[in-house]
């Protein structure tokens, strides 16, 4: 059983199929699912959706673009949920800023004051994190190895950076999507064995970062085997024994 561990299923682009996706999906192996939070106003959508179909979870956060409209109280309301594993997506993202000193240091205080806040959360509730970081990557181990809790979380759409591997002794697991599936993903690629195997997650990021031979077309989570396959390849285990590991080090994190 292949779980993917982050998937937009809440996202408009899903609006008119997604019970096919979903079948499509256990058609290919692939069991469950969890929605990471990103925004407030979709939370309740990605709550419904939980609670419609078996197999699907989700996580409460806001994400860095939408720091600015975090609102604690929104998490809160869901994070008791029984079907609710985490905490994100959360972190910074410093690929889009301002433009002027001024206006990117106010963006970089306001994510990482929200960031920080949803550590907390997450520490609070006994919840992992979800954590997203783009060209962020010392600022966010920085307030990580701070503020993170025992419980750790999932670096999601792992950015091969080799200094983030030191989380791993923080109970932080990998998430592996579909760019390792890319031609131009040598970075990823060759950093790919030197994460413990122990510490794997699969991931599509569905409806983005579709994997080969797919690229350019919507992604969905039936595309996790895709994934899957060339972990296995690059692990140099058999593709069972690959989603074996990958599955139990999901169940150890988010507890399905």
């Amino acid at each position: 059983m292949i779980v993917d561990t982050h998937c937009h299923l809440d996202a408009p682009r899903f609006d008119d199929d997604l019970d096919e996706v979903i079948a499509r999906a256990k058609e290919a192996g692939v069991e469950r699912f969890i929605i990471p939070g990103a925004d407030p106003l979709t939370l309740e959508k990605a709550v419904g959706i939980a609670e419609r179909f078996e197999g699907v979870f989700f996580a409460v956060g806001v994400h860095p673009y939408d720091a600015r409209n975090y609102d604690r109280n929104a998490l809160v309301r869901f994070i008791g949920h029984e079907k609710c594993v985490g905490v994100g997506e959360c972190g910074l993202d410093y690929y889009r800023l301002p433009e002027g000193e001024e206006a990117i240091a106010e963006e970089k205080r306001i994510q990482k004051e929200v960031f920080v806040d949803q550590i907390a959360l997450a520490a609070e509730h006994d919840k992992p994190l979800i954590v997203h970081i783009r060209e962020a990557s010392r600022d966010s181990q920085a307030l990580l190895e701070e503020h993170a809790g025992p419980k750790g979380g999932v670096l999601h759409c792992y950015n091969a950076d080799h200094e983030l591997l030191k989380l791993a002794e923080r109970n932080f697991y990998y998430g592996i999507g579909g760019v390792l599936t890319f031609k131009n993903a040598r970075k990823l690629v060759e950093v790919y064995p030197r994460i413990p195997r122990g510490r794997l997650l699969i991931e599509t990021d569905a409806p983005y970062l579709t994997p080969h031979p797919y690229r350019g077309k919507r992604n969905e989570p039936a595309y996790c085997r895709l994934i899957a396959e060339k972990m296995a390849e690059l692990s140099d285990l058999p593709f069972e024994e690959l989603t074996g590991i990958c599955r139990e080090n999901t169940r150890r994190l988010f507890g399905i």
